[in-house]
């Protein structure tokens, strides 16, 4: 089975059955909010629904059955291009809620509900960029400078606050 980006993976649901997970659950993710040596934070412009076309932090779900930190490495993996990164490596900075009226499939009256565990992660040296499914752009910008535009996502911006 393919998932919602095409890549294989026998663990995921189908459009029409993860639509009803959307539906009726919560969805666990982790954000990575990676920081270079100069303080600065990395954007990627999102491509996918929710919050398409805004800049926000690279991330992505947890799967069923997956560990913490093998969900960790795996995002790190797919949107950073790094390879063997574990979970002790980063700042674990909360638990945040994500709330947005639509959905991945821009379905009618479903809202997507996440919890989301923040993970920052100093980069020394630059990281080879991931998916660009999931962004069209990236860029880096201070925190003040990302809490001053408007493109940045307010759950992006509530990192910083």
């Amino acid at each position: 089975m393919h998932d919602l980006n095409g890549e294989m993976n026998e663990t995921m649901l189908a459009r029409p059955e993860f639509l009803d997970v959307v539906r009726l659950t919560p969805l666990i993710s982790i954000d990575l909010i990676v920081v270079d040596d100069q303080g600065r934070v990395l954007l990627g412009r999102r491509v996918n629904r929710p919050a398409r076309g805004t800049w926000f932090v690279p991330g992505g779900r947890i799967r069923k059955d997956e560990s913490l930190n093998g969900a960790f490495s795996r995002i790190v993996r797919e949107e950073l291009g790094l390879e063997n990164v574990s979970q002790n490596t980063a700042c674990f900075r909360g638990v945040f809620e994500h709330h947005y009226d639509d959905n991945f499939a821009g379905a009618a009256d479903i809202s997507t509900h996440y919890v989301v565990l923040g993970y920052m992660l100093v980069l020394r040296d630059a990281a080879p960029i991931g998916r660009f499914e999931q962004h069209s752009d990236y860029v880096w910008m201070a925190p003040s400078e990302l809490l001053a535009c408007a493109d940045v996502h307010e759950n992006t911006k509530a990192y910083f606050r």
